[in-house]
């Protein structure tokens, strides 16, 4: 199988070796159903092109509203789980592309540690931030494919990380039980009184109160926010340049493929335009990280800044509230958890007047994967929300 990134510009190539997550998951006796459609180039083409959208495969939908938006880049590997077309599937996230998919679909979705799942033989945005993901199936899945690949450096510093004992031993049923989560109303849960989110959410709140959580509310809600604010968008000052190198690295590593660099897929766009769509869908964000020199002195800014909103963001948050998890509906608080490289699950918590279904995050700390489990498998069990799509426009 063609491994493209949803582009007709590598349709052909030959990898070296499968990437190290297919490699684990074989190696525990998986079975590989196919490859999931995906918005093309992990959405890092241009921000005009819808999510699902990719030029091999063309637009792919949300089962449960076949109208409403999948959500992206993962979108293929979430559609497929929803649509009962696999048990588990993998996806990658930068920022978003797994939490989102897994919500409008009605999916769980773990977005480990960047460094716990290997991402060697992955079409990369940005190894600083990409990692692989997939309560109980899902922990099965993170259960193989975490763990040290030395095709991944991010690996090795990662590993200390995975428990002895994997990750099934905190599938608990009582997992909430003393927990606190952080509750950021303001800023995340601020709804129209009576709206179906704001009925849901206070719904769930109160199973996690039930569940023996406490949802601790009187956080300092400003200095959260302007830790992350600034006038530069730090994170595509890096990625922009992180991207090129890092595809240019994975292009010249292929047996066989039509094209090396990311200026010559950029030519083939130019040249295929009616294939790719590229005069409805662009390639700007292609264009800005060709016009990028490696990591330079604003590069290297850029990602001290980014380290700098962590510490004083989330990190800060956490320790000095002494928090398990933050909540956020949807994948609101992505970004967050992009900058820092930390993990998060999402679990369905309802669907909307128009049948598309939301989820609810769990985020935490780096290696606070079995605390997220916990309270993530508890919680589902608690409310068994997801439903079978009914493939409806």
């Amino acid at each position: 199988m063609s491994t493209t990134a949803g582009s007709l510009a590598l349709l052909g190539s030959v990898v070296p070796r499968d990437a190290g997550v297919v490699t684990k998951l074989r190696k525990a006796g998986a079975i590989i159903l196919g490859k999931a459609s995906l918005s093309e180039w992990a959405h890092f083409r241009d921000n005009r092109a819808p999510s699902g959208w990719c030029a091999r495969s063309g637009q792919g939908k949300n089962p449960y509203n076949l109208s409403a938006d999948p959500c992206g880049s993962s979108s293929g590997s979430a559609i497929s789980v929803a649509a009962n077309m696999a048990a588990v599937s993998l996806g990658t996230e930068t920022d978003g592309s797994i939490l989102c998919p897994s919500s409008n679909n009605a999916i769980v979705g773990i977005k480990p540690t960047v460094g716990l799942t290997s991402r060697a033989g992955v079409i990369p945005i940005t190894p600083r931030q990409d990692t692989v993901g997939t309560v109980a199936d899902a922990v099965h899945v993170l259960d193989a494919i975490a763990g040290l690949d030395y095709n991944d450096k991010a690996t090795i510093e990662a590993s200390k990380y995975i428990p002895g004992g994997g990750y099934k031993q905190f599938l608990k049923p009582y997992g909430l039980k003393g927990k606190r989560l952080g509750l950021l109303r303001n800023i995340f849960f601020h709804f129209d009184n009576g709206s179906i989110f704001a009925e849901a959410f206070e719904r769930h709140f109160s199973t996690l109160r039930q569940g023996g959580a406490v949802l601790v509310e009187n956080l300092d809600e400003s200095k959260f926010l302007a830790a992350y604010s600034s006038n530069t968008d730090f994170e595509s000052v890096a990625m922009n340049a992180e991207f090129k190198l890092a595809l240019n690295s994975y292009l010249k590593e292929l047996v066989v493929s039509p094209v090396r660099s990311l200026k010559d897929i950029i030519a083939f766009n130019k040249k295929f335009s009616d294939l790719e769509n590229t005069k409805e869908y662009g390639q700007q964000l292609f264009l800005d990280a060709e016009a990028t020199n490696g990591i330079g002195k604003k590069e290297k800014e850029a990602l001290l800044h980014l380290a700098k909103m962590s510490r004083d963001g989330l990190e800060k948050l956490m320790s000095e509230n002494k928090l398990d998890v933050l909540l956020s509906p949807f994948s609101s608080a992505s970004s967050v958890l992009a900058k820092g490289g930390y993990p998060g699950i999402i679990v369905p918590a309802g669907h909307d007047t128009e049948g598309v279904p939301f989820g609810i995050c769990f985020a935490g700390l780096k290696g606070s994967e079995p605390t997220l489990i916990e309270i993530a498998y508890a919680f589902e069990q608690a409310t068994r929300i997801r439903r079978p799509p009914p493939f409806t426009p």
